[in-house]
């Protein structure tokens, strides 16, 4: 971008030199040019806290599902030793009410950690989801903030093709791409929902 930049400033500088109404043009691309890349590089700086919120609650996510899986895991220890010491207590009643009581107490104890897992996991799961849906939300942002330095990007070379060939209407190309960027990183800083999804998958 830095390139292209010096491309258009120099091409100012050729125009200013020759006079005419050609520093009116040049003058336009140049202010054009400049607000461009202001903008896309304020874009830049948000794309990039994105991306690491983005990684902070994919991490989120991937530890509080291992975090799932391993209390399922747990509940389903529990809930095979819950029922094996069921059918034993079936088919081999204790003989003592002091044995009745032991298997009682263990088996209170057992429905109490199954009771106890399947609560976790539902909060496990509520949170996952909560990571899931934060990472998908700041994954729209990313979109459009890569959306507009891809569409600025474009803009900025077609401003320094303006400024050597003096098209006019390669002018008002570049301005239909920088504002198409601008809208959409503007999009991107006030959290709205525009994202072209055809243009997304073009860039994924």
């Amino acid at each position: 971008m830095g390139d292209l930049a010096d491309t258009v400033n120099e091409a100012v500088e050729r125009a200013r030199e020759a006079g005419g109404g050609r520093f009116n043009l040049n003058t336009i691309v140049a202010i054009s040019a400049a607000i461009t890349a202001t903008f896309i590089a304020v874009c830049n700086v948000k794309d990039g806290n994105i991306c690491q919120a983005m990684q902070q609650a994919q991490a989120g996510s991937i530890d509080t599902w291992a975090d799932y899986q391993a209390k399922g895991t747990k509940l389903n220890i529990a809930q095979s030793a819950l029922d094996g010491l069921r059918l034993q207590q079936r088919l081999t009643p204790p003989a003592t009410a002091e044995a009745r009581a032991l298997v009682d107490k263990t088996l209170a104890d057992y429905e109490q950690k199954i009771a106890h897992y399947e609560g976790e996991k539902a909060q496990l799961k509520i949170t996952a989801e909560g990571f899931q849906a934060d990472y998908d939300r700041l994954n729209l942002h990313d979109d459009q903030f890569d959306m507009a330095e891809a569409s600025t990007s474009i803009a900025i070379a077609l401003f320094a093709v303006t400024a050597l060939t003096q098209k006019r209407r390669l002018l008002y190309v570049s301005l239909v791409f920088a504002a198409f960027g601008l809208v959409l990183g503007t999009a991107g800083f006030l959290g709205l929902g525009l994202h072209p999804d055809f243009i997304a998958r073009a860039l994924s």
